[in-house]
């Protein structure tokens, strides 16, 4: 059991951003009918999204709500000791994303910087990596940044996939205290069979030329080998039966329970999913921000997505008690809990901005012009 405890490390503040450019799911009708789209929207509860225009990345949203994060806090970028970004949206192949970000926000060079491959699961894995690292060196504040585009993976006549993912990025800074009552909590479990999952099986270094030819898939949705796939039934049952087990077990670990927590920050996966495991966790479902109607299924940013959301624009400043879980592609599942005050939950920003310097589309950009 990977169980994880941390003392004298905080949550010190969160922060998110999206594209601009939103994408109602009615929108969907003229493609797919309105009885499938209407069918689509009661079952996930996704009524609109927001999506990146061609060459804006997750690191582009990073760095917007990393970049409000520091400046609300008043935190120079040389304070940051380490900067982790979770995603399976990366810039490049090579190098790591967070080396970007670093390079953007003007962290120092003393400072660790490495992306972690993970989905649905990343803030979670993020974290506990950070505070892992905070814990055996000097370093006192991080940022873990996660998120994903995953529409840009998606077919365009995928009905099962389509209509559900909405593009975000988001950041959390953690921080070394002097009290003792500042801690982080966490649990990971992983689970490789399930790898076939949710899965774009080509790109990588395994098929890195596979074909693009687009062929009607076993389940009526066609796809080519470079766009998401997703098998329904399993990531179904996958969510029912283990994500409560998990829940289960980290109360049963932490001496916790569904009364403990003010906030429920969960994987916003699909609404009828989040409907099913608060019903059996017995958790209260009110205390579960919901943002699948407006930005739909934001992948690893979508906790903190919610939590800005629900918080971000509270002129009450109080402390609470947030649980919250990932879950999916991997197959990997983790749940943490920890305490924030209101105060430095950030609202949602809306951005269009392209790192123009990033944009490589001749091989001689890259020599340095002097």
């Amino acid at each position: 059991m990977a169980f994880f405890q941390f003392n004298n490390i905080r949550v010190g503040g969160i922060a998110c951003a999206v594209p601009v450019n939103k994408i109602e799911t009615e929108f969907y009708k003229t493609l797919f009918g309105d009885e499938e789209v209407e069918k689509f929207m009661a079952m996930t509860g996704v009524r609109s999204a927001h999506r990146t225009l061609e060459h804006q990345t997750t690191s582009d949203l990073g760095f917007r709500a990393a970049r409000e994060l520091l400046a609300k806090k008043g935190i120079s970028p040389d304070e940051i000791g380490a900067l982790i970004f979770s995603s399976h949206s990366p810039d490049y192949r090579r190098p790591s994303t967070a080396f970007v970000l670093q390079h953007r926000l003007g962290i120092p060079k003393e400072s660790v910087c490495f992306d972690i491959s993970l989905g649905c699961s990343s803030l979670v894995v993020g974290m506990q990596t950070a505070a892992s690292l905070m814990t055996t060196s000097d370093i006192s504040k991080a940022l873990v940044i996660v998120g994903d585009t995953a529409g840009k993976s998606v077919y365009p006549k995928d009905r099962s996939s389509a209509m559900l993912f909405g593009d975000a990025g988001a950041v959390m800074l953690l921080e070394k205290t002097d009290d003792s009552n500042d801690s982080i909590s966490g649990m990971i479990r992983s689970d490789g069979s399930g790898y076939r999952y949710m899965i774009v099986p080509g790109g990588g270094y395994r098929n890195l030329h596979a074909s693009e030819e687009v062929v009607m898939c076993e389940d009526g949705n066609p796809r080519s080998l470079m766009n998401s796939f997703i098998q329904g039934t399993s990531v179904f049952t996958f969510t029912i039966f283990d994500v409560p087990r998990l829940i289960k077990d980290f109360w049963a670990k932490t001496g916790t329970g569904p009364d403990y927590f003010d906030c429920f920050a969960f994987h916003q996966a699909n609404l009828y999913i989040l409907k099913q495991i608060a019903k059996k966790t017995k958790m209260d479902f009110a205390k579960m921000p919901i943002t699948l109607d407006r930005y739909g299924n934001t992948s690893g940013a979508s906790a903190i997505v919610s939590m800005c959301d629900r918080y971000g624009n509270d002129s009450d400043s109080k402390r609470i008690k947030v649980m919250s879980c990932g879950f999916g592609v991997g197959i990997s599942l983790g749940a943490t809990m920890f305490e924030i005050g209101t105060e430095d939950i950030l609202p949602i920003f809306e951005d269009e901005a392209i790192y123009e310097d990033g944009l490589i589309t001749n091989p001689n950009q890259l020599y340095d012009k002097k």
